[in-house]
């Protein structure tokens, strides 16, 4: 069984701007303080691109875990696509989507991922890790739509302040394909 579920962000943030921070192994880490996540292989500091690889370690339920990713998809300033290619899921894939529309830009994060461990896995998915994982991916958006650009070591943008306050939106369960 694969879990998936969708998050919307909404902010006034330009498109090109949330993409790069989207994309920022800095502001990552930033966003994921609290469980000590690092980025110890691959790409460690700055923006990750197309076919380029991570391994993050972090602690999660108490445990120390490491997880590497690749970008397989790369579509600026529209898309992009993360794929666990080892670590404690069976499969793990994010989509990052990004559009504007009168003067707003909004993030999809389109979450799948498949637990191993077969129908304890399964049990484990539900109760535990959707509403967990659904949790980081909402902690990591309201970082990345309220952290100055310099925490977050970008290339030099426009000069224009970020919204106090949390981004608009909400992250919804999807259905089980």
């Amino acid at each position: 069984m694969t879990v998936a579920f969708t998050c919307t962000t909404t902010t006034p943030i330009g498109q090109s701007e949330l993409f790069e921070r989207s994309r920022s192994i800095d502001a990552h880490t930033g966003s994921m303080r609290f469980s000590r996540e690092r980025a110890v292989g691959g790409v460690t500091s700055g923006l990750i691109g197309l076919g380029e690889q991570v391994t993050w370690r972090a602690w999660h339920f108490g445990l120390p875990l490491r997880m590497t990713s690749i970008i397989t998809e790369f579509d600026a300033p529209s898309r992009f696509v993360d794929e666990q290619l080892r670590g404690p899921f069976r499969a793990f894939r994010h989509v990052h989507e990004f559009s504007t529309a009168d003067g707003t830009t909004t993030m999809i994060d389109r979450i799948e991922f498949t637990a191993p461990f077969g129908v304890v896995g399964t049990a484990v998915e539900r109760i535990l890790l959707r509403p967990y994982v659904r949790h980081l991916i909402v902690v990591r958006n309201r970082f990345l739509t309220t952290a100055p650009a310099s925490r977050l070591r970008l290339p030099a943008a426009s000069p224009r302040a970020v919204p106090a306050g949390p981004p608009a939106g909400e992250c919804g369960t999807g259905g089980t394909p």
